[in-house]
């Protein structure tokens, strides 16, 4: 389970240009729970995205993840306990590096290693298995530079990557936006699969209500840093949604349907 409690974050405190974000922000998301997270430009998804990783130091508050206040850890102590999958194909693989060289990187997290013996024969057969589930035909790449793959299959593979220890938090940032409405879809279900079958608890940042609510267990739109929705996605339509967000954030904002 995740648990933020009374969280603040301020940027460019003490001046005339001071930005405050979240200002007693709680949270709870429960074990196996694939959340949505919504809301207009500038509303905090991205910030909140950054203090649970790390990236991001929060002015007070605890960010407790199962039984441990992360908030307390450094942004490397926080990676070995959470996956992320982010809105650039590019950033979750190494493009220099080949397929089986990525995916025994990712499995050597935690673990110390020598480039020397990274890859391990006995590992490939299970990345083959793996592999073979995208059916995107990655299995017969393994020797591939990740660079010549499309960005689907970059994003897939970051997927697999990013859950191949089956991390105690999945953090999802646009992962679809990049990428062309067919290819969208067929990592939207992709994700969603994998997370079913690893019983991974999961945020996702979208701007795409149909995701949200074609997916998610649960969505959270966010204000200014307040929530101003917390509903089931099987409480609500899409058209319901829209009409929320639009009244909420205004016409001009960007949402896809």
């Amino acid at each position: 389970m995740l648990v933020i409690k009374n969280l603040k974050k301020s940027f460019n405190s003490g001046t005339e240009n001071e930005i405050n974000i979240f200002n007693g922000f709680d949270l709870e998301v429960k074990d196996s729970e694939f959340v949505a997270i919504l809301g207009s430009n500038g509303c905090g998804k991205s910030t909140l995205f950054n203090l649970i990783s790390g990236s991001v130091k929060d002015n007070g508050g605890d960010i407790i993840l199962g039984d441990t206040n992360i908030g307390k850890l450094k942004e490397e102590q926080r990676a070995l306990k959470i996956g992320k999958v982010h809105q650039d194909p590019s950033k979750g693989v190494s493009p220099s590096l080949t397929i089986l060289e990525n995916l025994s990187l990712a499995a050597k997290k935690s673990e110390k290693f020598s480039l020397k013996n990274l890859i391990k024969k006995q590992a490939i057969g299970r990345f083959t298995e793996i592999l073979k589930e995208l059916d995107l035909g990655l299995e017969n790449k393994l020797n591939t530079q990740v660079k010549f793959l499309s960005g689907g299959q970059r994003q897939a593979l970051s997927l697999i990557m990013a859950t191949l220890k089956k991390p105690e938090l999945l953090l999802l940032d646009e992962h679809t936006a990049a990428l062309d409405p067919k290819t969208s879809a067929m990592i939207m279900n992709k994700t969603k699969k994998l997370i079913d079958k690893q019983k991974i608890t999961a945020m996702m940042i979208s701007h795409n209500l149909r995701d949200a609510v074609k997916y998610a267990d649960r969505i959270i739109m966010l204000d200014k840093g307040n929530i101003i929705l917390d509903v089931k996605s099987s409480e609500i339509t899409e058209k319901e949604l829209s009409n929320i967000y639009i009244s909420k954030m205004g016409k001009d904002e960007r949402v896809a349907c």
